[in-house]
């Protein structure tokens, strides 16, 4: 990883050169673990920012919080890491300050996603100095996955279809949310070791999945994001998975989902499903390199009217070191598609308190089509 991390940061500060970027001050973690190898620190949330900096032709650096110094020293290729202090003359501000030194006439940052802290502090240190977007140019370089990146992906996929056979497997008449989700994640985790060794970079690597498993059952099926609780599965329920917050390995993210049926499934509820279904292999019939990011959404959404349904979702998201990346599979995204995007493309309806239908997988563009990065049937399922 460290070695992909060193080419990409510099066959970004080459792009910069080539658009007459000076300086870009990086304050996202995916951002940061993309060019520097570096994450897992406790972020901005705890008043604690983390930065890279990237100057034309000069070394790389990053800042970050001194109780974490080391673990970032241990996991980044880049030799001057920066320590900050939360008190006295080590502050964040003080060694950012001395990092930027004479400061350029235009600093690029994320704006989009630049902490208001971090904003208020350049703005109020640099009232010359005129904060400009990087976001477009770093989109140019993290849109096309490399091959390095498209084999951690397949093994985020592998570690996926694990935790949905999981996830059926664990299904049953009177058992708790809670309790299918436990096994889950149990079952990434071990997925996920059997991919790592505990040495080196590695070493630093996770296995255990974050967040709360979204799962929505019987009536709440229409209640999208709602999380694993204690209630007791019916028969009949319909059953929805997402592993959009939860699928990550090696800091990449992928987006996987699946509807199960409890003994039986109810007409509406079938209906649905199959609406989904129906409009996410619409929208896979369409990748392929040189068609436009839009088009696949207008296949997925002729197919839902047909169904009787009235599309309100995108159809797809890019995926990769963060949860939302460039293109969208959405109308009024004009990207043309090209070969190592890549994508969750999704299939969903929702009958408002009443019943859904979901499905999503995620999938690489290829020379001649897609690839399938997460697998599990694509169908109408009873447990």
């Amino acid at each position: 990883m460290l070695e992909e991390a060193r080419r990409r940061t510099e066959q970004f500060q080459a792009l910069m050169a080539e658009r007459d970027i000076e300086a870009v001050l990086l304050t996202e973690e995916s951002s940061i673990a993309y060019f520097a190898g570096y994450w897992g620190y406790l972020g901005v949330e705890f008043g604690r920012p983390s930065f890279l900096l990237l100057r034309q032709g000069d070394s790389p650096i990053v800042i970050t919080p001194l109780m974490e110094s080391e673990m970032a020293g241990a996991m980044t290729w880049i030799e001057r890491v920066l320590p900050w202090e939360d008190e006295g003359e080590e502050r964040w501000e003080r060694v950012l300050q001395r990092a930027i030194g004479t400061p350029p006439d235009v600093l690029h940052v994320e704006k989009p996603r630049l902490p208001g802290l971090v904003h208020d502090m350049l703005v109020s240190t640099y009232p010359g100095m005129r904060l400009a977007d990087a976001s477009e140019a770093l989109t140019a370089q993290r849109t096309i996955k490399s091959d390095f990146e498209l084999d951690i992906m397949r093994q985020a996929g592998r570690i996926g279809g694990a935790m949905m056979d999981a996830a059926r497997d664990g299904l049953g008449e009177d058992v708790a949310e809670y309790e299918v989700a436990l096994g889950i994640a149990d079952a990434g985790a071990r997925a996920a070791a059997g991919f790592l060794t505990p040495s080196g970079w590695e070493a630093f690597v996770s296995p255990l999945l974050q967040g709360r498993q979204i799962m929505q059952s019987g009536p709440y099926m229409p209640m999208v994001h709602k999380r694993a609780g204690v209630r007791r599965l019916q028969r009949g329920d319909p059953v929805y998975f997402c592993f959009c917050n939860l699928l990550e390995f090696k800091h990449y993210r992928l987006g996987f989902d699946r509807v199960f049926y409890i003994g039986e499934i109810p007409d509406e509820a079938a209906r649905a499903e199959q609406a989904a279904i129906a409009a996410q292999r619409a929208a896979l019939d369409m990748l392929a390199p040189g068609v436009p990011a839009s088009d696949v959404a207008r296949a997925a959404n002729a197919v839902y009217r047909e169904h009787g349904f009235t599309p309100g979702y995108r159809t797809g998201r890019s995926i990769g070191m963060a949860y939302l990346e460039a293109p969208e599979l959405k109308e009024g995204d004009d990207t043309l598609l090209q070969p190592g995007m890549t994508f969750a493309v999704d299939g969903g309806v929702t009958v408002p308190g009443r019943t859904g239908g979901r499905i999503g997988d995620s999938v690489a563009v290829t020379e001649d089509g897609f690839e399938f990065l997460t697998e599990h049937p694509r169908a109408l399922t009873v447990v």
